[in-house]
């Protein structure tokens, strides 16, 4: 019996035109059929949104990328990509989505917010394992130097290599493909994979992580600057420093150290109450209004 080749859907948060994603694409091409479904335009932030739908019919274009040969280009971000994707929009169904090449580390609490993560994250709302990939950006760059010059100069060779072999190890392993088990196909595996901003043969160490607390880099003022010329209009300026904790075993961590970090990460889910205390008083409060359960 011929087995029909994997259906691979690869996408970004960067856009179409992000080199990192046409290596990622070209990357994945031993492994089965590769489309390309990844937003006209930068999208990074936007976690797992699909956008204002229903306001707004997003619209989608024929694109092109050297060596793939079906790519489309979405105006939304890229969680929408991968649910057009999944409900058949562009004639298949995915088998595996592969979200990246990211400029820039995924790590801690930034994966709530990246566009990165959250595509690969809506692929397992449908049953459909993840995989994404981010590079550290840390290397070369100069004090004052445009992100957008210091991303022409990363080398995407590591990344894509990297994210190449863990996409084999995860069909040989059944996470992907025929053999999957029912019990993956309801509660789908995704793999988040930060890589060091180093070339590959200069990657000594790599380690299965956990998901760090603190970021390895965060947000730490926000200020208002008056905008000239405007009433009541400012411009928002961010100020940027080093995460204050690296817990022994995060992906934060491993980053700081140089070390491939390799994070599985778990679907959103209901948790009890930290404590039968907590739950009581919120509880009594809750009957004020509508009794007691049940």
């Amino acid at each position: 019996m011929t087995v029909a080749p994997l259906q691979i859907l690869v996408t970004n948060d960067d856009g179409l035109d992000s080199l990192g994603l046409h290596e990622l694409a070209r990357a994945m091409l031993p492994h089965g059929t590769v489309t390309v479904v990844a937003p006209d335009r930068e999208f990074s932030g936007s976690g797992a949104s699909i956008g204002t739908i229903l306001d707004n019919t997003p619209e989608v274009h024929r694109a092109r990328i050297d060596g793939i040969d079906t790519v489309w280009s979405v105006s939304g971000p890229p969680a929408l990509c991968v649910l057009y994707a999944r409900l058949g929009a562009f004639g298949f169904t995915p088998d595996l989505v592969v979200s990246g090449i990211n400029p820039g580390a995924n790590v801690g609490r930034a994966v709530y917010h990246s566009g990165t993560v959250g595509a690969a994250l809506t692929a397992r709302t449908g049953g459909i394992p993840g995989v994404a990939v981010s590079q550290a950006v840390n290397a070369g760059a100069v004090e004052g130097q445009a992100w957008r010059d210091i991303v022409a100069d990363l080398d995407w060779n590591t990344a894509s290599t990297i994210a190449s072999h863990l996409v084999g190890g995860m069909i040989a392993a059944d996470l992907v493909g025929p053999g999957v088990s029912e019990q993956l196909r309801t509660d789908a595996p995704v793999l988040n994979v930060n890589v060091p901003d180093r070339a590959l043969s200069e990657i000594t160490d790599w380690s299965w992580t956990s998901l760090g607390i603190s970021p390895s880099q965060s947000m730490r003022s926000v200020t208002l600057i008056p905008k000239a010329g405007h009433v009541d209009s400012y411009q928002v300026e961010f100020d940027f420093g080093p995460g204050t904790r690296l817990e022994p075993g995060t992906d934060t961590s491993a980053m700081a150290d140089g070390v491939l970090s390799l994070t599985w990460l778990s679907r959103i889910d209901a948790v009890n109450g930290e404590s039968s205390a907590i739950d009581t008083t919120v509880s009594s409060w809750v009957e004020r209004v509508l009794g007691r359960p049940g």
